[in-house]
């Protein structure tokens, strides 16, 4: 029972804080601390009961009256929390009634993004909150130590309290200027779940998963060309997820992948997407770089994929998005057209400029073209900075069988 609780948390704990923000009006605190005490009366009545038929409703129920229990003992000092419990009183039992967006984590992203608040902190905040991952795994992705990452989230949520940012989505005429946000958030969402930053897996299914239902709810709110192309992007990266480890959960490169395992039917609809994103109004990054995904999705075999095609996009997105990951991207395109050694140059380069210090994707490009050119002194060199500066236990495994293969 133990597991199964378990599960449910994984599965319905960012639903339940969602809908309890919208019932709290927006209170973090309040209605984290509702989310726990839910979850503790589960863990106290589910093994004896059995878990609900609608665990997600129960929970929130429970946090529900639990919030506002604890709110009329603290309203007695406290005239505005008294008067929240009134409203809290007052509410509509049918808490689940459909909104305006119908989903109650987009609603929180949109908060979440909110332009009150820095980047670095709508990420921070939105992967805290509705994503749930923890404050060291996001840390570890953007590279920051965890107190300042913590901060970070706390001053955001300081921000949206004390600036009254209500919780909801905005309206029609800021909708699409605080797009771009969210946009980022999503597939930084989607990241974190198709390559973990750190851990012994390499994916998070359950993120990756959440961020492909995020971006169609969001498709069907907003069809623009970027929100196009950014649903397309997931889909194709998510349609070869099946390939990507082997049966011992190794990571398996694109170039020895088993193709047949992919997902055609996801596919295709990426590559439709991706056709709808190109031909609307002023495509963007997102779109450029679901047309690079579909070109390596649509291809037979490594050996058959388009790479002139792939660097003349890449091309494109360096003058839309000028980037040194971009650039390290293109690179390893050119080195695939051209030979290892014209990515070589491109890639030391890039070292001297001293952008990608911290990156391991970069002595891993370098030690692969290193080990294409028969370089294996050099190879080995890089394969071992790269080790050096990853956390991902699957990431790591694989260098280290690299550099064996090399002995």
């Amino acid at each position: 029972m133990q597991a199964d609780i378990e599960a449910v948390y994984r599965r319905e704990s960012r639903r339940v804080l969602a809908t309890l923000l919208r019932l709290l009006n927006g209170n973090f605190d309040l209605a984290e601390e509702a989310l726990q005490e839910a979850f503790l009366e589960a863990v106290k009545h589910w093994p004896a009961r059995g878990i609900p038929e609608n665990p997600r409703a129960w929970l929130v129920s429970t946090g529900r009256f639990k919030a506002i229990d604890q709110l009329r003992k603290r309203g007695r000092r406290d005239a505005s929390l008294q008067r929240l419990v009134e409203t809290l009183d007052d509410q509509d039992a049918d808490w689940e009634a459909p909104s305006v967006v119908g989903d109650d984590r987009l609603r929180l992203i949109f908060i979440c993004c909110h332009p009150a608040l820095s980047p670095e902190a709508q990420v921070a905040l939105t992967l805290r909150e509705v994503c749930g991952l923890t404050t060291e795994a996001i840390a570890a992705a953007f590279l920051v130590p965890v107190p300042t990452l913590a901060q970070r989230i706390v001053r955001a949520k300081n921000k949206i309290r004390d600036a009254a940012i209500p919780y909801e989505v905005p309206g029609p005429a800021d909708l699409a200027s605080r797009l771009s946000g969210v946009l980022q958030v999503i597939y930084l969402v989607f990241n974190e779940g198709y390559s973990a930053s750190s851990g012994e897996q390499l994916m998070r299914r359950e993120l990756s998963a959440e961020a492909l239902r995020l971006g169609r709810l969001l498709h069907e709110l907003l069809p623009a060309p970027e929100v196009t192309g950014l649903l397309a992007l997931m889909m194709l990266h998510d349609a070869r997820q099946a390939g990507r480890v082997n049966s011992d959960g190794d990571l398996v490169p694109l170039d020895e992948q088993d193709r047949s395992v992919w997902d055609q039917a996801q596919i295709q609809e990426g590559a439709r997407l991706v056709t709808l994103a190109l031909t609307g109004r002023a495509p963007g990054p997102f779109a450029v770089q679901a047309a690079i995904a579909a070109l390596h999705a649509q291809a037979p075999s490594a050996d058959d994929t388009d790479w002139a095609e792939i660097v003349g996009l890449y091309n494109l997105l360096l003058q839309m998005q000028p980037s040194p990951i971009v650039e390290l991207n293109r690179a390893v395109a050119i080195a695939m057209r051209d030979g290892p050694g014209v990515g070589l140059e491109l890639i030391e380069r890039l070292e001297r400029d001293g952008a990608l210090g911290s990156y391991y994707l970069l002595p891993a490009a370098r030690a692969d073209l290193h080990r294409r050119a028969g370089q294996r002194d050099l190879a080995l060199i890089a394969y071992q900075q790269a080790l050096d500066l990853t956390q991902q236990q699957t990431e790591r495994r694989f260098l280290v069988r690299r550099m064996a293969e090399l002995d």
